[in-house]
């Protein structure tokens, strides 16, 4: 069966669901300070391009791209459904998010995950990420890895 990604809304029951397993998760590797998730009011804002993976009906994953305002955009809640995983959902959201920050004239895309992520770490790597310092209100935390990737 096909697999669309599309910008969608955030506040809808597939992809509630899919925040809370992502929140869940989190909180399994990491103490509350260094979780640094975004609500659904904040993934609601104009700044905000919100990226669902679906099958059908079922909501397998999401990614967020949000714009700074200074040419800068900030990949937030990335995460795949456990039984989703192998699809290479996690690579195709992530080539959307680029995408959609290239055609809005952004020059570097930023995230931040965990020490405890290696797949996450090992596709950001794969696409051109590389590791800098922290950015934004993002202060250092041993259990945080930042990384950005310039856009042409």
């Amino acid at each position: 069966m096909t697999v669309t990604i599309a910008i969608e809304p955030p506040r809808q029951a597939g992809v509630m669901r899919l925040l809370e397993l992502s929140d869940a998760y989190a909180a399994s590797l990491y103490p509350a300070e260094s979780n640094h998730m975004v609500d659904v009011a904040t993934l609601e804002g104009e700044n905000v391009s919100f990226f669902v993976a679906r099958q059908s009906e079922a909501v397998l994953g999401c990614g967020a791209l949000v714009e700074a305002g200074d040419g800068a955009g900030e990949i937030k809640r990335m995460f795949v459904d456990e039984a989703a995983r192998g699809l290479k959902l996690g690579r195709r959201l992530l080539d959307a998010i680029v995408d959609r920050a290239g055609a809005l004239g952004l020059s570097v895309i930023r995230l931040e995950t965990g020490i405890h992520q290696p797949q996450a770490i090992g596709l950001y790597s794969a696409h051109g990420f590389v590791e800098t310092g922290p950015f934004g209100d993002y202060r250092p935390d041993p259990l945080s890895i930042f990384m950005e990737k310039t856009l042409s």
